[in-house]
């Protein structure tokens, strides 16, 4: 009975595994990376330090400011990413060296996680440093760690792949969040002589974690070849390149009517989602949320996102992505204006509610639109593009949210002004015409086929 008991329980495991496309040990490995540096977003970015800022880092400055020093805090880190990921990316592809550019990044973004133990009342410019260095390692490392997985995953897997990596984030992240809040609302259960220290482990935590699992990766995912297309005589041979092949693919892309409007209006409307990720919390703590309030609403986004994020892929597949991507940014055009009249921690929890059920939603069709409307023979060129158009969305938000809080002596008119951000990016998107896009996309593959 034992044995055909563990004999069932090993072909449900297999099954769960061939569902989600991760039945290869190198494919498990490379998906749990998600689930290691998720951590660093759910703990750093978006919950705890912003609260740990608000209290104790930034305590001697006016609560505006504390704002709006984090909101510029955001954007530089993305800014400097979104600038050198092109370029560092082609130098990893002529090199062979995408893994060694990831541990590389790994280690700055663990370095500046670890480093936050040191904060202390009134040290909101280190934080801010050391925040700006967590987010350049957790957003460049991201550039080599997706660029490994059309090299492990067929074309027939590698959207489940993918998607089975963003669910193990979401959990991931979720997992050490619920630990990290257990261990700041019942420090002395846990050992901490009190509140302020358990938070400043709970950010050695997310350099741990990031590491112990993120091991997998570098042992069983392997590193792809050089691409051996150039050969050069010095570093700055591949960066002038990358520079030349990312103005010839923006070249590209204009070509494609429908896909360059569908990429403005992404970029846009991604700066609104990326601000609301990155300054709800310290938001909700200078309007005076509780802390508990805060983090226990993030960590139900973050559960609340896994199944949300497969109910808009049906959701999809009866209205299509581009109406399914309205539907969320309308959502999203409430949340501004909900989060404008906020006064009390239960506001916060239906604003959490309702991003958790639209946040993968919107991304996930974002990308498979794009998908739909783009050449097969550019495939690759395109979505370099687009992946950097992600980075950059984030950078003016947080930006123009810092100045308007510091302008304003307070941040409500900030998050109301992000609507803005829904409002364009919809009314370019309903502009995209996407049987268009198709028809354009089917014409050259035919032609390529001809």
């Amino acid at each position: 009975m034992k044995r055909n008991g563990y004999n069932i329980c090993k072909t449900e495991r297999v099954n769960i595994l061939e569902k989600l496309a991760l039945r290869r040990r190198d494919l498990q490995a490379w998906a749990l990376y998600d689930w290691a540096n998720s951590a660093f977003v759910t703990t750093v970015v978006a919950t705890v330090l912003p609260i740990y800022y608000a209290d104790v880092a930034g305590a001697d400055l006016p609560p505006h400011l504390r704002t709006a020093y984090w909101g510029y805090a955001s954007g530089i880190g993305l800014l400097i990413v979104a600038l050198i990921s092109p370029i560092l990316g082609a130098a990893s592809d002529y090199l062979g060296a995408k893994k060694k550019f990831l541990f590389c990044f790994l280690l700055l973004g663990i370095f500046g996680s670890a480093g936050l133990y040191f904060v202390g009342r009134g040290d909101w410019l280190l934080a801010a440093v050391l925040c700006i260095i967590g987010n350049i390692g957790f957003s460049a490392g991201n550039v080599f760690y997706e660029a490994l997985l059309p090299h492990i995953a067929r074309d027939d897997e590698i959207d489940r792949v993918s998607a089975a990596g963003f669910a193990l984030g979401y959990v991931g992240g979720g997992v050490l969040l619920l630990i990290n809040l257990s261990w700041i609302m019942f420090p002395d259960f846990f050992g901490f002589a009190d509140k302020s220290a358990a938070v400043r482990w709970s950010f050695v935590s997310v350099a741990v974690w990031w590491a112990v699992f993120s091991v997998p990766l570098f042992l069983f995912v392997p590193e792809p070849p050089a691409s051996g297309k150039h050969q050069f005589s010095g570093f700055h041979q591949p960066i002038l390149l990358a520079c030349k092949n990312l103005w010839q693919t923006f070249r590209h892309i204009r070509a494609y009517k429908e896909v360059f409007l569908f990429l403005c209006a992404f970029w846009l409307y991604m700066e609104g989602i990326g601000t609301i990720i990155k300054m709800a919390t310290i938001y909700g703590k200078e309007i005076g949320i509780a802390s508990h309030s805060l983090i226990g609403a993030f960590i139900l986004v973050q559960f609340v996102g896994i199944p949300f994020t497969f109910a808009f892929g049906q959701l999809a597949g009866r209205l299509g992505a581009k109406r399914g991507i309205m539907v969320s940014l309308v959502v999203y055009m409430g949340i501004s204006v909900f989060g404008f009249f906020m006064t009390t921690g239960w506001h916060f929890w239906v604003l959490a509610c309702a991003v958790g059920m639209v946040q993968g939603g919107a991304q996930a069709l974002s990308r498979s639109l794009f998908a739909s409307m783009v050449p097969v023979q550019k495939s690759a060129e395109f979505f370099g593009f687009f992946s950097v158009s992600s980075k950059f969305a984030g950078v003016l938000g947080p930006f123009f949210f810092g100045v308007l809080s510091q302008s304003m002596g307070g941040s409500r008119y900030s998050i109301l002004f992000l609507i803005i951000f829904f409002i364009i990016g919809m009314a370019l998107l309903a502009f995209v015409d996407v049987d268009r896009g198709r028809a354009a996309r089917d014409a050259v593959q035919s032609y390529g086929r001809g």
